[in-house]
């Protein structure tokens, strides 16, 4: 410990007589320490915090596997976990019905105790002031107990608010207590509206907890008994009953002593025996249905599914960074070693031993990594929270990750300090020891002796370091020039509808009990008003809007293609005067008219009628196998010469289904009931009109076929073309909306140009930081060639003066320490051009119109190179130039 504390002692004396030298190396190391900082810590931030739950290594969440996925009629995911639907492959997703949760609380007694929960959706809340959207999740009466959630207020729902019978409740998350409330404590007690239901606060959540699920922040939680009471669709209150409508997710925590094998063997022997040997089977044999109880901490996937590709390479880019720093670091000490030879050989002339002496130089090497690590630690803090306020501006939820330097984020930078001190200090230490002791300790041999060598020492590990930076530093570069590039791409992808001057905003007039022929009346009423707006050119809606995220599919089956065989087009209920609205070009035939609307209400009527009907049929077979089977099959609803719904389909649904066929008036996808699997009969739709294409659920993806139906009730987005700023307007239309119907909340009002900024953020936020890590290892690598340069000037002074003395011009100096450099740099560009054509294939999910191995990028990167390369070989080249020869030659 004593020769420890000599050594430290020692070293820091080193590094204050050298201060020059210790500045740059510590910011160079704080920089590469701190890129890694920042990005690890929003790595554990994002994919490695614990869930904010106690004890949950005990906690497991439920998930099924099949071969085949089982025929239910409704299967609804919101995210929380991984999954895959396929009706001719492997399935899997975490969602269950309520009565199989029922029996998995009931009958599997590996659990100390089971919950479950499930996104309740977009809820209307009036009753404090202007009304609003919340988030909401149902879940069940264990559900806080369970997870040791405890009240920053009032108590959280328990067991018997779980009870069609109970009074509505509702727990607040803390965060939005804070921004609705205020954090008012007369908040508990209060009554509010929850799509037009009187519900009570009864308590807060704590501040750590806004949702199991990592990334999905809720603003309020409500018992599951509670949602069929705050949705009007029929569906919602047949659930609890309902063992072909899954859509909860499941959660236990295990027993002392149990394995999470023994747990999932006893519910999958459930499982299989309901979907197996039910009164109607959903699977067979075969589909091989199992349940996995997986740990809930990687079992619940949440939002982080959407970050952990782009976090990884990012994090690929900093390690980079990191060890041009290393490489750039090693050459200084390189330098610094050499200048030092004359006291290495006198304290090994008095015996100090080469291992001693590495220990030394290793010990001043991992203390300028350490303190470039401490100065990391600023730069992380910086750079993590710019990172967060950029994800966290682009949206209009909160996000829904906290990263921040944490004690696991501080034993990261410790220990990638230290080695990272061992690794650039490990050459130069060794380097410095070896010494011909006579030559070394001869006055003025220090530097003479190494100057002839000079010039003939090509392959020098200080050339090597070189080397290996700029190619380093080209394959971040490259990979950070595609990345741009996608970018770019992206931002000038043809959307194929006009998206400037273009304002949206979502309603949802169901959520506070409006029933459909209400929904289509309030939408004219409001569509004729808000085009009476100055300014407003054009109005109209859509069920969702075209470049939000969301995507709408139906399957059809074609004229003359085999029985089983389905075809799937994208599927869009649009308003009137949508595609004049959008500015989308009609090709042939005509826009939807009154009649289309109506006769799209008729058939929408219809299916819910025969959907209903065969919910109760299923509903007495489950009950009653025997008359359930007399009535199977039956129609209760009369369908018979029901007309056709009208359509208006894309060019490449042509393409694709019509080819070389005169669409208008051709109909297609007629369907008869079937009752085995919940099937309803379907009069099919008829072409009336044809657009052009146009980018729906995002830019990457490619256009596919596409219809769009006239739209019949639910929520829906508005469209505005505007004359004008659209944000110029926007007050106006909330006071039409207000004057129309108070408690109707307005949510998600934006340009489109805003929605596709944020559909491009992470894009966006990837290029921004690998383009500062490709500049910044660019400017390390072109530092360490600075810098290795100039120790070679400085070495060859007296080589350079004879040089000048005996005729040399100073453009053959010049030429002299450029051509070294340059060839450095060719070379360096030559091995990251090879090394980048390997590592940036992975990228190829990550990219766009753009080929991981694009030539002009490469060029590019290439070109950009050379010209920094040349200004940092200039600088000590023309330095070289002004050596006056006679003051050369009387050099050391």
């Amino acid at each position: 410990m004593g020769t420890l504390i000599q050594d430290l002692q020692y070293g820091l004396r080193m590094l204050r007589k050298s201060p020059g030298f210790t500045a740059v190396a510590v910011l160079t190391l704080a920089l590469g320490i701190g890129a890694n900082t920042a990005i690890f810590s929003l790595i554990e931030g994002i994919l490695m915090r614990s869930l904010p739950v106690d004890s949950e290594q005990s906690l497991v969440v439920l998930k099924w596997t099949a071969n085949k996925e089982p025929k239910v009629h409704s299967s609804m995911s919101y995210g929380d976990c991984t999954q895959n639907y396929s009706n001719q492959g492997p399935s899997s997703s975490c969602s269950f019905s309520e009565p199989f949760f029922h029996g998995v609380a009931s009958r599997i007694h590996a659990f100390s105790s089971v919950a479950a929960f499930a996104n309740a959706g977009s809820v209307d809340l009036s009753g404090n002031g202007t009304a609003t959207v919340l988030h909401a999740e149902g879940v069940s009466g264990k559900f806080f107990p369970m997870l040791g959630i405890r009240p920053a207020a009032g108590r959280l729902i328990a067991p018997s608010d779980d009870s069609v019978s109970a009074p509505p409740t509702v727990v607040l998350s803390y965060g939005y207590w804070k921004s609705t409330f205020g954090g008012s404590p007369s908040a508990i007690g209060k009554t509010i509206r929850l799509n037009n239901v009187p519900f009570t606060i009864i308590g807060i959540a704590e501040q750590r907890f806004n949702s199991l699920s990592p990334g999905r922040v809720r603003d309020a939680w409500l018992p599951l008994s509670a949602l069929g009471q705050i949705h009007p669709d029929p569906e919602w209150k047949t659930r609890p009953t309902d063992i072909y409508s899954w859509w909860l997710v499941i959660i236990g925590r295990l027993k002392p002593g149990v394995s999470r094998t023994q747990a999932q063997a006893a519910v999958t022997v459930l499982f299989r025996n309901d979907l197996l040997h039910g009164a109607k089977p959903l699977s067979k044999p075969a589909d091989n249905p199992t349940v996995a109880a997986l740990p809930a901490q990687s079992g619940l996937t949440g939002a982080t599914t959407q970050m952990s590709t782009e976090l990884y390479v990012l994090m690929m880019a900093v390690e980079i960074v990191l060890l041009i720093a290393c490489a750039n670091v090693a050459g200084l000490l390189l330098s610094r070693t050499t200048a030092r030879q004359k006291e290495m050989a006198v304290r090994l002339a008095l015996g100090a031993g080469r291992g001693r002496i590495v220990r030394q130089l290793l010990t001043e090497s991992v203390l300028l990594s350490l303190l470039g690590g401490a100065l990391g630690i600023l730069f992380a803090v910086w750079g993590s929270h710019t990172v967060v306020s950029l994800m966290a501006s682009q949206s209009d939820r909160p996000f829904g990750f906290s990263p921040g330097i944490d004690g696991r984020v501080l034993a990261f930078t410790l220990v990638a300090s230290v080695l990272t001190g061992i690794i650039f200090g490990l050459a130069p230490a060794f380097r410095g020891t070896r010494l011909d002791l006579t030559p070394a300790l001869k006055e003025g041999t220090g530097s003479s002796a190494a100057e002839g060598r000079a010039g003939g020492r090509w392959f020098s590990l200080g050339n090597g370091l070189v080397v290996a930076q700029v190619a380093l530093a080209v394959v971040v570069l490259v990979g950070a020039g595609l990345l741009v590039r996608t970018l770019e791409n992206l931002k000038n992808v043809d959307p194929g509808f006009d998206t400037r001057n273009l304002l949206t905003f979502g309603l949802d007039p169901t959520l506070i009990g409006y029933k459909t022929p209400q929904v289509d009346a309030f939408y004219r009423n409001l569509q004729a008003r808000l085009a009476a707006i100055p300014g407003v050119e054009s109005v109209s809606y859509s069920n969702t809007t075209l470049l939000s995220g969301s995507l709408w599919e139906t399957g059809f089956h074609l004229a003359g293609t085999p029985k089983g065989q389905e075809a799937v087009a994208d599927y869009l209920p649009v308003g009137a005067n949508f595609f004049s609205t959008m500015h989308m070009r009609l090709l042939a035939g005509r826009e939807f008219n009154s009649a289309d609307y109506a006769q799209a209400e008729v058939a929408r009527q219809n299916e819910e009628a025969q959907e209903a009907a065969q919910k109760a049929r299923d509903a007495a077979v489950a009950a009653n196998p025997a008359a359930g089977a007399v009535s199977a099959g039956k129609s209760t609803t009369p369908t018979e010469n029901e007309a056709a719904v009208p359509v208006i389909v894309n060019r490449t649904f042509l393409r694709k289904y019509f080819p070389r066929l005169n669409p208008l008036g051709r109909r297609f996808g007629e369907a008869e009931a079937n009752a085995d699997t919940g099937e309803v009969k379907n009069p099919g739709w008829v072409i009336v009109g044809v657009v052009n294409d146009a980018k729906y659920q995002d830019l990457r993806s490619a256009v596919d076929p596409t219809m769009y139906v006239p739209s019949s009730g639910g929520g829906t987005a508005f469209e505005l073309r505007m004359a004008v700023n659209p944000s110029a307007i926007t007050s106006t239309i909330r006071r039409v909306l207000s004057q129309m119907d108070r408690n109707l909340p307005v949510f998600d009002m934006h340009t489109q140009t805003q929605l596709i900024d944020q559909l491009l953020i992470e894009e966006r936020l990837v290029a921004r930081l690998s383009g500062f890590f490709g500049a910044l290892a660019l400017v390390l690598a072109c530092i360490g060639l600075y810098g290795l340069l100039s120790y070679e000037v400085s070495r060859r002074t007296r080589e350079i003066g004879i040089r000048v003395a005996l005729g040399a011009r100073q453009g053959d100096v010049l030429r002299l320490v450029v051509g070294q450099g340059i060839v450095l740099a060719l070379v360096g560009a030559a091995v990251g051009i090879g090394v980048s054509l390997g590592v940036t294939r992975y990228l190829k999910s990550m990219l766009y119109d753009v080929h991981a191995s694009d030539p002009a990028t490469i060029v590019s990167v290439a070109i950009l190179l050379a010209l920094v390369a040349l200004a940092a070989c200039y600088i000590p080249a023309r330095r070289a130039t002004r050596i006056d020869p006679m003051v050369a030659l009387r050099y050391e």
